[in-house]
């Protein structure tokens, strides 16, 4: 009999086919447990069983009635909303996995500086205020450059920097009205209060990493190391390229690895997938999130692992599988040549029409694959207002530099029509 693994995500999208492709491979039964109404009769075909992440005992309820039936063997989380409930459900099934405190801290920018802090690790200065304050009387009471942002919020959405009081108060303003706004109210977040609060903190130079581990039972089993080529220096933080392996100093890499490992005994994480970010100066290593689930969107095909340097080549989501199954991730071993992806970047605001190039991209020596994801009149919208980007571009080559020449010449092929909104309303209205 197939063993079963619940799989929370907030939509049955592109990665959650990835890891459907995985799990027929593994030999497992995927079950999904999706934020969708009740009501309706799996419009998506896809058996998912209907939960609200934001109301997160009665979807831990629904999934353990599923599971009298159809018993569960492991837990996997897409995305950072459902950590929480995906913890709480594997608590009661006595599954491994990450604990409910500390996958609610992880998730949450303030309690994890809080907990960083608490434990003497390197930090900005930082302090929480309330989204009604008033900018004008902090913008003088703080020092520049700082980066104001919310609490919950991912991919950098509603992250920006202030050089200067001005500009403070002119970006308070704009993440307060993102915060009101109903698209984002509309997701009605399990922490109500992240819409309440704006944290202020200060701005870290350096250059900025992304570690994609798997803890296993309290130990950090570091996957990839991967380096953002692209200065994020703000005003907002769209992240673009991540390449690996990292080409950063043999020390400055072990620097790296223990500072996340530390970080996430402070925020109490210890069996599960984990995506940590942080930046490096000369003053160490300063860790930005570890959150308590894997790479985001498609970025985890740029990764493919051999188990002990020998036999076929598998992907991330696999790894992730076997090891919510019982399985050590200490003899899986990223591929020998280096790769990358490109989250494709949005330019401007409009409608999107058509992209061209994508032969000729594709075409690119190194080049995987170019996968568009927006779709044909969606409004695009950058940050830090946005959440999306235009697709994906996937490359291997010999070596990091390769894989990221690769990446920009395909980009460059790229030509995307967005009309401006205007026609659009104009001709609505008329």
């Amino acid at each position: 009999m197939k063993k079963r693994v619940l799989l929370l995500a907030t939509t049955t999208g592109y990665q959650t086919r990835m890891f459907g492709e995985a799990a027929e491979r593994v030999g497992v039964e995927l079950v999904f447990a999706t934020d969708r109404c009740d009501v309706l009769e799996d419009p998506w075909r896809d058996r998912a069983i209907p939960v609200r992440f934001h109301d997160e005992e009665a979807s831990v309820d629904t999934i353990l009635e599923h599971a009298a039936h159809q018993p569960i063997s492991g837990v996997l989380v897409v995305g950072d909303r459902p950590t929480v409930v995906a913890a709480m459900t594997a608590r009661e099934l006595r599954i491994p996995a990450h604990l409910p405190p500390a996958a609610a801290v992880s998730r949450n920018k303030l309690f994890t500086r809080e907990r960083l802090r608490d434990c003497d690790l390197l930090r900005p200065w930082f302090f929480p205020t309330s989204v009604k304050a008033d900018p004008r009387d902090l913008a003088g009471l703080i020092e520049y450059p700082c980066v104001i942002k919310p609490l919950t919020l991912s991919a950098s959405r509603g992250v920006m920097r202030a050089d200067d009081r001005v500009a403070f108060v002119e970006k308070f303003e704009r993440l307060r009205t993102l915060l009101k706004s109903a698209e984002v109210r509309a997701e009605r977040l399990p922490d109500e209060g992240a819409y309440d609060t704006i944290l202020v903190e200060g701005f870290i130079e350096g250059w900025e990493f992304a570690l994609e581990g798997i803890m296993h039972h309290g130990a950090l089993n570091a996957l990839a190391l991967f380096d953002k080529p692209d200065p994020l220096d703000g005003p907002f933080f769209e992240e673009t390229i991540y390449v690996t392996p990292s080409t950063a100093p043999d020390a400055m890499q072990w620097d790296i690895l223990d500072a996340v490992s530390r970080a996430t005994a402070a925020i109490g994480l210890t069996h599960g997938p984990i995506h940590a970010e942080c930046r490096v100066n000369n003053r160490g290593v300063y860790i930005l999130e570890v959150a308590a689930r894997p790479i985001g969107g498609l970025c985890a095909r740029s990764l493919r692992f051999q188990k002990k340097g020998e036999g076929p080549l598998v992907s991330l989501e696999e790894v992730l599988l076997r090891h919510t199954l019982g399985e050590s991730p200490s003899d899986w071993r990223r591929e020998a040549a280096a790769s990358g992806v490109m989250m494709i970047p949005i330019p401007h605001r409009g409608i999107f029409r058509s992209v061209g190039g994508v032969d000729e991209a594709s075409a690119v020596p190194g080049i995987d694959d170019v996968q568009i994801t927006a779709k044909t009149d969606q409004v695009l919208v950058p940050l830090p207002e946005g959440a999306s980007y235009l697709g994906f571009i996937f490359a291997h080559a010999p070596t990091p530099d390769a894989v990221e020449r690769a990446l920009r010449d395909a980009h460059a092929q790229l030509r995307f029509a967005i009309d401006p909104e205007l026609p659009m309303l104009q001709s609505r209205n008329g």
